[in-house]
């Protein structure tokens, strides 16, 4: 029999996994009973899991009312972004600086790993699959591994994390065909000829094309993708993505 704290756990990396790949609609409300189903377990471990997202921002709580997804909107894009490039910046410089052959060694198996699994789950709706996901986060994790900062890293993280709700976001409204084996790549080389200034820049130009692809969607007046619509009300323009019929997400 599982623990209650096992199960707590269980709840929150599943809940956590499919807030990051947008199963759930920027604003929607969570509903306890709704996942205590979905996930096979108690509303205390349910509850547990929510209130611990919430401090990570990544689910509002909203008194009186419980809980809902975080918005996604395209000024905390902006500024998510910018704040990642500085962040993987100082990284990937201490990491070339810093990266001994271990480290070398880890981006090299990190990059053949990502680069001979799937993108996607579903190619047609453009839906990244979980292996990928993962894959890509071992990678970018690798590179900033040999900068040895334990402060920097956690920063890292938590704005790669965030990061990857809008990465999912992207995924059906972008109308450009991306060599992300190419992008990687090049990144990868760039660090281990330890090219602080080539690497910085290649990295920073993989960082923003996300952004890029949604804020031309916007611009655009595109859809945003069914799996991630949100409900009336739920966020406000002119801050907010738009969804099918100018109505935010």
């Amino acid at each position: 029999m599982e623990s209650p704290t096992s199960l707590t756990h269980g709840a929150y990396a599943k809940l956590r996994a499919q807030l990051l790949a947008c199963r759930f609609a920027p604003g929607e409300k969570l509903k306890i009973d709704d996942l205590c189903r979905r996930f096979e377990v108690g509303s205390s471990a349910v509850r547990e899991a929510l209130s611990r997202l919430a401090s990570e921002g990544f689910v509002v709580s909203e008194p009186q009312r419980g809980f809902r997804v975080a918005p996604l909107s395209v000024d905390a894009l902006s500024d998510l972004t910018n704040v990642r490039c500085s962040i993987e910046e100082l990284c990937l410089r201490g990491a070339i600086e810093k990266g001994g052959i271990e480290w070398q060694t880890q981006v090299v198996a990190a990059l053949h790993r990502l680069s001979h699994t799937p993108v996607w789950a579903d190619k047609a709706a453009r839906r990244y699959s979980e292996e990928y996901a993962r894959a890509h986060e071992i990678f970018h994790e690798a590179l900033a591994a040999g900068c040895g900062s334990p402060w920097l890293l956690h920063l890292r993280a938590t704005l790669y994390n965030h990061s990857e709700r809008y990465r999912a976001f992207s995924g059906p409204l972008s109308k450009v065909d991306r060599d992300l084996d190419r992008e990687h790549r090049e990144i990868a080389e760039a660090t281990l000829a330890r090219d602080s200034e080539r690497a910085v820049t290649l990295m920073n130009k993989h960082l923003q094309m996300t952004t890029k692809v949604i804020l031309d969607s916007v611009l655009a007046g595109e859809p945003a993708p069914e799996s991630a619509k949100a409900r009336p009300g739920d966020a406000h323009l002119p801050e907010s993505l738009p969804r099918k019929g100018g109505a935010p997400v």
